[in-house]
């Protein structure tokens, strides 16, 4: 016969009130940093979890008449009718390669300057670049991209330099094979700066002890770079990538829908664009919806996979 353990439900009980007693002296200690940080849990609850409610749209032939719940169900048909779309491919891939090059390219730029910055001794000089690199994460998506349309159109600054080398204004803003290149540099000019505050706090915090006694063992900057300060940012480097990597397939819609043209459309129809002109502009709500969902699926793929793939080559340590 098998032996069988018995629980007393009398033991249980007073476990279970001995846990919740614990808990609940916790949050009386610590009150004042739970009422903090309700403001933050609540938004987060109604503008992030509560909207989840919709992506039934997606699985539905929706009609605002009948409501969410009222509409027909549709099943995958949505789903399927993007994914058999003759726009699917070049959507699909405009979108991926758009977020891996930006991510590929626009990632070490942060900590390179945040290593740089922390090289700057005098603390005026170092305020002064660090304002100078900050200032065009505050500049609106709009404003970018009218600076763009004026420093890049055949009559602008640019083109009126390289007619001196190729004797004719080149298209920028028109020929597809530049909108690529064009988005991922103006996102690195507008984003690098204010992306480094992270590491340059990290670096912060690094003995200075520990470069004056490699120095005092010969060790030369690149050495004391290599050994000191990215062993110190590494943990954080991991996190900001798997968490940009979650997001490759989510870059964003109002800059690359103000940079589009007519011309440029192969290149710059991405996702976040083609939900916005079905779902707001075409009514077609449900099969935006679905093309959203797909969108969000993928970003949770890759998220998960990124953050195993880390943990593996970071000793384990990753987003959790």
């Amino acid at each position: 016969m098998e032996n069988t353990v018995e629980v007393d439900p009398r033991a249980a009980a007073v476990r279970r009130k001995s846990s919740a007693g614990r808990v609940l002296q916790t949050v009386r200690k610590h009150y004042f940093l739970y009422v903090l940080l309700a403001p933050a849990l609540i938004l987060t609850l109604i503008f992030k979890y509560v909207p989840m409610y919709g992506a039934i749209i997606a699985f539905k032939d929706f009609s605002p008449i009948k409501g969410i719940m009222g509409s027909d169900w549709a099943g995958l048909k949505h789903f399927e009718k993007f994914l058999s779309s003759p726009n699917f491919d070049v959507i699909f891939m405009n979108t991926l390669k758009l977020s891996f090059f930006g991510l590929i390219f626009s990632f070490p730029v942060p900590i390179l300057l945040a290593l740089m910055l922390n090289q700057v001794r005098r603390a005026g000089v170092k305020k002064n670049v660090q304002l100078f690199l900050y200032a065009p994460n505050f500049i609106s998506a709009v404003v970018i991209v009218g600076m763009l349309f004026i420093f890049l159109s055949p009559t602008g600054p640019v083109n009126h330099l390289l007619t001196w080398i190729t004797e004719e204004p080149l298209m920028f803003m028109s020929e597809p094979k530049y909108f690529r290149w064009i988005y991922i540099l103006s996102d690195i000019w507008q984003g690098a700066g204010w992306a480094s505050i992270i590491y340059v706090a990290a670096l912060a915090n690094v003995d200075p002890e520990l470069h004056n006694a490699a120095s005092l063992d010969g060790a030369n900057l690149l050495q004391r770079i290599r050994h000191i300060d990215l062993p110190t940012i590494r943990p954080i480097m991991a996190i900001v990538f798997i968490l940009a990597a979650g997001g490759i397939m989510s870059i964003g819609f109002e800059k690359a829908y103000l940079m589009q043209t007519s011309m440029n459309l192969p290149a710059s129809e991405i996702i976040a664009t083609y939900v916005y002109k079905v779902g707001l502009q075409s009514g077609d709500y449900a099969y935006s919806a679905a093309v959203g969902l797909f969108n969000s699926v993928i970003n949770v793929v890759l998220l998960l996979t990124v953050n195993f793939i880390v943990k593996r080559l970071n000793e384990g340590e990753g987003l959790y």
